[in-house]
C-alpha cells in the first residue's frame, strides 16, 4: 500500500467521516503559564474540556502528556518506551490497518507531534491541515460531549531508527559540515534577545532558524511547499545534510519536520528534550547574538 501523504484537507476528511476504518483524534494540549521562578516552563494541560465543548464528529481524544509521554522525565512530552505507546495507542483503537487522522486546536503542532511519534513506530498517519479552527470556520459539523472512543486493538509497533536524538548526539554534531541543526522557535528566542522560559537565552551553537510560526498561514493551514522550500534553503537546509530539529519541548519543531518530509527530505531527526534541557544544563554551550 502507498504511504498516505502527511496532510489531509478538511474536504478530504469530510468525505470519509463515518468510515468504519477511520480513527480520528483530537490531540490538543495547552501550555499554561506558571509563576516566575517555577521549576517548569509551563503547565501541560490536556484539551479535554475544549474537546467536550466541540469536536469533529466521531473523534476520540489523546492526552499527550498524561498517556503518551514519559511522565518520569524532567521535561514534558518526552518520548516514552515502545511498550507504553503500544498500550496507549491500542487502548484508543489505533493500529497500522486504520486510517489515522490527527488534529488539534489553535496550532497544528500537537497533531504533528503525534504524527512524528507514530512515524517513529512504523505507522503513517495524516494531520488535518488547519485543524479544528479551519473545520469550524467552514461551518462543518461539530459534536459535543466526552469521547466515546474506539474499540481497543493490539497495537504492534515496527520502530524506525533515528527519529529522536539526545543532547550528546546534538553536541557531537555542532560544527559538523554534514549536519545542519535547525531551531524552530521564534527569531527573538533564537537570537537570545528575550528571556527564555526554558533557562539561559540563546540557541544551540551554529544552529539556524526556521521558525515553525513562519510555516503557518493566517487560517492555521501550512504554507505552500515552494514557500517552505525557500525558507529552508535560505538557511542552508539541503537534502544532502543530516538535519536535526529542535524547539522548546520537541513539539513545534514537528511542524518543520512535516514540511521537510513533504519536501522529500529523509535525513531528519528531532532533539526530543530541546531547549527545555539544553538551556538548563550549564555544561552545554549556548550562543546568542
Amino acid at each position: 500500500m502507498p504511504q498516505p501523504t502527511p496532510l489531509i484537507t478538511t474536504e478530504q476528511l469530510a468525505a470519509i467521516l463515518g468510515d468504519p476504518n477511520l480513527r480520528l483524534y483530537d490531540c490538543t494540549t495547552y501550555n499554561e503559564p506558571v509563576p516566575p521562578g517555577s521549576d517548569v516552563p509551563y503547565r501541560a494541560v490536556p484539551g479535554d474540556k475544549t474537546f467536550a465543548a466541540g469536536h469533529i464528529p466521531g473523534a476520540d481524544f489523546l492526552d499527550l502528556q498524561g498517556e503518551f509521554s514519559d511522565t518520569s522525565a524532567q521535561q514534558f512530552f518526552m518520548m516514552p518506551g515502545v511498550a507504553q505507546l503500544e498500550a496507549a495507542f491500542g487502548r484508543h483503537g489505533a493500529d497500522a490497518s486504520k486510517t489515522i487522522v490527527l488534529y488539534s486546536i489553535g496550532t497544528m503542532m500537537w497533531s504533528t507531534r503525534f504524527w512524528w511519534m507514530l512515524r517513529s513506530l512504523g505507522v503513517d498517519a495524516q494531520v488535518l491541515d488547519g485543524g479544528l479552527d479551519k473545520w469550524k470556520e467552514e461551518g462543518r459539523p461539530i459534536e459535543m460531549g466526552a469521547p466515546k472512543g474506539y474499540p481497543a486493538v493490539s497495537f504492534k509497533a515496527a520502530p524506525r531508527a533515528g527519529f529522536f536524538v539526545d543532547k550528546d548526539a546534538v553536541k557531537a554534531r555542532i560544527g559538523d559540515p554534514s549536519t545542519v541543526i535547525v531551531n524552530a522557535l521564534g527569531p527573538q528566542f533564537h537570537q537570545g534577545l528575550e528571556p527564555s522560559r526554558y533557562g539561559r537565552p540563546g540557541r544551540v551553537p551554529g544552529s539556524v532558524n526556521v521558525s515553525a510560526a513562519t510555516l503557518v498561514n493566517a487560517d492555521k493551514t501550512l504554507t505552500s511547499l515552494a514557500d517552505a522550500e525557500a525558507k529552508f534553503t535560505a538557511q542552508g537546509v539541503t537534502r544532502d545534510k543530516n538535519v536535526i530539529l529542535y524547539c522548546g519541548g520537541g513539539i513545534s519543531a514537528t511542524i518543520d519536520l512535516l514540511m521537510l518530509t513533504q519536501l522529500g527530505y529523509d535525513k531528519l531527526t528531532l532533539y526530543d528534550a530541546s531547549m527545555g534541557e539544553w538551556a538548563r544544563d550549564p555544561a552545554l554551550p549556548i550562543e546568542t547574538d
